[in-house]
């Protein structure tokens, strides 16, 4: 795998709307986190071609989607391209793509959610890429930025040392939503539930694989597809996944990993790493979750030895950590420990 060249302050920074509209449907919104994006990490963030038109025109146009991709990439100002939120249609980008110029090109690329399928595009043309924030959402969080968040982009992107043990975020989590229309809401710290940390359900030993995942929903429209990954790319990969904020019952998290157990992955897999369910899930729910997970992984699969970690923070909860495709990493049963063992970037 190809690693971008990692961060420093007053790189120019491309935001990217790959799917839906949300700079042109919430302009204050995309303001608010361009900003805090900046002023935070003395970045210069400039926008794709395509990045503020409105979210009608960009969901007619795909094409127009992945060129600001290419242009981005292509582009040796550019030194990195973040997504400014997700949606439910950048699967329509990737006729357009052209892997053999992403790959000349590596940089650093983050997102998350529907940004899924930019993430597996990239790993299918052999370069390093992040999941975590987007601009609309983490980078602009109300109130101003989450410590966590800070510290993960820092380790993660900003420097060529592994980041090593990864810990639980301790400040607490949240999934309220503030309107983004009301400017006023932007300067209100939403509500903090407190932070459980990790659970380890199952596992023992240290198993070591490359980190590979996404959006649970996003990830499972890529299979059948040209586009799903190779068998050998799930040899000993540790698998990450979380929900969106649609927040997808339990018993469709339990089918979809029973398709995957079909398909030989789970057999494959040295650890699963799952983040806390999206969308307005009750935290007493979270056992009904974890419950799913292990029916079909140990019950039905008897996998009773892979390392299966949930609650973590990655994904559609606030704040949210790094997660660097195709890097090695650790999960330590015993010692209750994760760690990247591998840096992302390089200097």
């Amino acid at each position: 795998m190809q690693k971008p060249p990692k961060l420093r302050p007053g790189d120019k920074i491309a935001a990217i709307s790959l799917s839906w509209g949300g700079p042109g449907a919430f302009p204050l919104r995309y303001a608010a986190g361009k900003k805090q994006l900046e002023d935070e990490f003395g970045l210069q963030v400039v926008e794709t071609r395509h990045a503020l038109r409105d979210e009608d025109w960009l969901k007619r146009n795909p094409q127009a989607r992945a060129d600001d991709q290419m242009e981005a990439f292509a582009d040796p100002s550019i030194r990195a391209v973040i997504s400014t939120i997700g949606g439910d249609d950048s699967i329509r980008i990737l006729p357009y793509l052209d892997l053999d110029v992403l790959r000349a090109h590596p940089k650093v690329f983050m997102g998350y959610s529907d940004t899924t399928i930019t993430h597996l595009a990239l790993y299918r043309a052999g370069l390093v890429s992040f999941y975590g924030p987007a601009i609309m959402s983490g980078f602009a969080e109300n109130g101003g930025l989450h410590a966590y968040l800070v510290e993960a982009v820092r380790r993660t992107l900003f420097s060529a040392i592994p980041p090593g043990e990864i810990r639980p975020n301790r400040e607490g989590w949240t999934v309220d939503h503030l309107d983004w229309g009301e400017l006023a809401n932007q300067s209100r710290r939403r509500t903090l539930n407190p932070a459980e940390g990790w659970k380890f359900l199952q596992g023992n030993g240290v198993r070591r694989g490359r980190l590979l995942g996404g959006c649970i929903e996003v990830f499972d429209w890529l299979r059948g597809t040209s586009w799903w990954l190779a068998p050998e790319a799930w040899q000993d990969a540790i698998l990450f996944l979380e929900t969106s904020e649609d927040a997808p019952p339990p018993d469709e998290v339990e089918r979809i990993l029973r398709v995957y157990a079909s398909l030989g992955i789970l057999k494959k897999l040295s650890g699963l790493l799952f983040g806390r369910p999206g969308g307005q899930v009750p935290v007493e729910r979270f056992d009904e979750y974890e419950q799913a997970i292990l029916q079909v992984v140990c019950e039905e699969e008897g996998l009773d030895q892979l390392p299966v970690v949930t609650r973590m923070d990655f994904g559609h909860t606030d704040p949210m950590g790094v997660l660097p495709y195709g890097v090695l990493a650790e999960i330590d049963c015993l010692a209750r420990r994760f760690s990247i063992l591998e840096a992302g970037v390089v200097e």
